[in-house]
């Protein structure tokens, strides 16, 4: 069996996908290391693969989404090494598929873009993808498939790190919806605000790129805590917990297929 490797870097976490055609096998996340080895980004990939019975010798190839410049020179330098690969990377000059009009392309993150593809694919219409990663980010795909441009707000995490940080007296807390919007104690009161005031400024913000935009966009979440918002939002229509990885796999096929 040969696989294709996808991988997305992100600033908090490294999600890892295996494919064998279109069909996603498997896929792990892990914790961003920027100070990391070739030799030690294989050991952990090894054990992923090990853990399902696989050899990584089965890779016949990777695409990598990265927004941790550090991670690039890693990650080519273990598909080098490790796979005898040359691994292709989203970035300026390759092959998307999709029309970018922001105002400078090399600006938009390749994670954006890798979604917006991913996205388009599968509803065929207007979109709005939520990615509630380190950064929240909204993005806008027109009718005709043309990436727009979006939003960025600080992400979850961000925040309540803040939050602890610069709140002595205030605990750290497990991101759980809570029972009543009304804390009747200080982690519920925390996880209240926090939780709910996502809903807010997520529902917020796509209500007014639906008002400039225009027609009725798809609105799908993505990330590790979309659920959680999208449960109680009332503007995201759909949760694609590996958009990111799809859109790996489809840029993939459009360059190297």
């Amino acid at each position: 069996m040969k696989v294709l490797l996808v991988i997305d870097v992100g600033n908090t976490n490294i999600v890892f996908g295996i494919y064998e055609r279109d069909h996603l096998i498997k896929s792990w996340r892990i914790w961003t290391r920027r100070d990391q080895t070739p030799d030690e980004f294989a050991i952990v990939l090894a054990n992923l693969f090990l853990q399902e019975s696989l050899d990584m010798k089965s890779i016949k190839d990777v695409i990598v989404s990265c927004v941790v410049p550090p991670l690039i020179e890693v990650i080519t330098g273990f598909a080098r090494k490790y796979l005898n690969l040359e691994p292709l990377f989203v970035g300026p000059g390759i092959k998307t598929g999709m029309p970018i009009l922001y105002d400078n392309p090399r600006d938009v993150g390749a994670d954006r873009v890798v979604n917006a593809v991913a996205a388009y694919e599968k509803y065929k219409r207007s979109c709005i993808i939520v990615d509630f990663g380190t950064a929240t980010t909204f993005d806008y795909v027109s009718e005709r498939g043309e990436y727009i441009g979006g939003a960025i707000a600080p992400g979850i995490l961000i925040s309540t790190e803040a939050l602890f940080q610069r709140a002595s007296k205030l605990p750290r807390i497990e991101l759980v919806k809570p029972k009543t919007i009304i804390g009747r104690n200080t982690p519920h009161s925390m996880q209240a605000g926090i939780i709910y005031g996502y809903v807010g400024l997520v529902d917020g913000i796509v209500k007014k790129m639906k008002e400039e935009a225009g027609g009725d966009p798809m609105v799908v979440a993505t990330g590790g805590l979309a659920k959680i918002i999208a449960s109680e939002s009332e503007t995201i229509k759909d949760v694609d917990e590996n958009l990111t990885l799809e859109g790996l796999k489809i840029i993939y096929y459009r360059n190297r297929g």
